[in-house]
């Protein structure tokens, strides 16, 4: 058994799960926070024993969490991060002190997409990118059947200049998160119409039923996706792309749109196979349980 934590910046989805990734109990539970992290390690140990009462399996045998924001996986060190305002944390050393069991701690969309690229859409594929279009807009990438993190430098896709005049909120101008995340989607159209939108699928929703703005939201955000994929295959050369997020819940009405943009905008690239990523919120989690097992089999 393994203990597999999703932290967000208000919410934690836990799970304890078999070397088969079957969840034997789940909970939920808001975010502790503080600065140096002690209030989360405090509380993913209180987490862990919950789990396993629930599950009445004992201790588990390691514990695997993800973070957003600029992680290090392999030195188990979150660099920044804004969702839980956290600059240089030893997490992982941290937590290992706090749980006395082996912690693996790692990047939420990087486990996603380990998770995707195993047991999910992206699975047989040696060079493939999973892109969740969220709050924000990062990548977890596949290289040569590897995954790429350059000390959890590498995939901040949403940081692409993508050619717009609008500002990020990381301080610089053109960014793809501030056209085409799920968050400026719906605060673009807010601003434009001084209606509060209950995030991108409410605004999804309104471009399908006809709302004019809504459909020039939706269609700036699917062009600023198109160019972000275009700079990523000009780099990196992914075979497959696996796009999730709640932007792509409604993916009978946004992936062809992105699929024609990149159809005409190609011109040595060649063409990546679009796949919608499976595993939906769960990937995370998953993704968290993967490396809590890879950190068990290299002890």
């Amino acid at each position: 058994m393994v203990a597999a934590l999703d932290v967000g910046g208000t919410t934690i989805k836990a799970a304890l799960l078999d070397e088969q990734l079957q969840p034997k109990a789940t909970l939920r539970a808001e975010t502790a926070r503080s600065a140096d992290g002690t209030a989360l390690a405090a509380q993913v140990a209180q987490i862990v024993a919950s789990l396993s009462e629930q599950a009445g399996t004992g201790t588990p045998a390691a514990v695997g969490v993800v973070v957003p924001g600029i992680v290090d996986e392999e030195t188990r060190i979150c660099h920044f991060s804004a969702n839980l305002d956290w600059r240089e944390v030893h997490f992982g050393e941290l937590l290992e002190d706090e749980v006395g069991l082996p912690v693996a701690f790692g990047h939420d969309v990087t486990a996603g997409g380990i998770a995707e690229f195993r047991v999910g859409a992206g699975q047989g594929v040696r060079n493939a990118a999973f892109i969740p279009v969220g709050t924000g807009i990062a990548a977890a990438l596949l290289l040569d059947g590897r995954i790429h993190r350059a000390g959890g430098q590498a995939g901040e896709v949403g940081h692409i200049d993508v050619g717009h005049s609008l500002k990020c909120g990381c301080g610089a101008i053109g960014c793809l998160e501030a056209i085409s995340s799920a968050a400026a989607i719906a605060r673009r159209y807010t601003e434009r119409t001084g209606r509060p939108a209950d995030g991108a699928r409410e605004v999804v929703e309104l471009a399908r039923h006809g709302d004019e703005v809504a459909e020039e939201v939706v269609q700036d955000a699917l062009d600023g996706l198109g160019h972000g994929i275009r700079t990523l295959l000009t780099l990196l050369g992914p075979e497959v792309i696996v796009l999730g997020g709640g932007l792509f819940t409604a993916a009978d009405y946004v992936l062809e749109p992105v699929r024609d943009w990149l159809a005409s905008h190609l011109t040595f690239q060649k063409m990546p196979e679009l796949r919608i990523a499976k595993l939906g919120d769960e990937a995370g989690r998953l993704g968290a349980a993967l490396l809590a097992l890879d950190r068990l089999a290299a002890l």
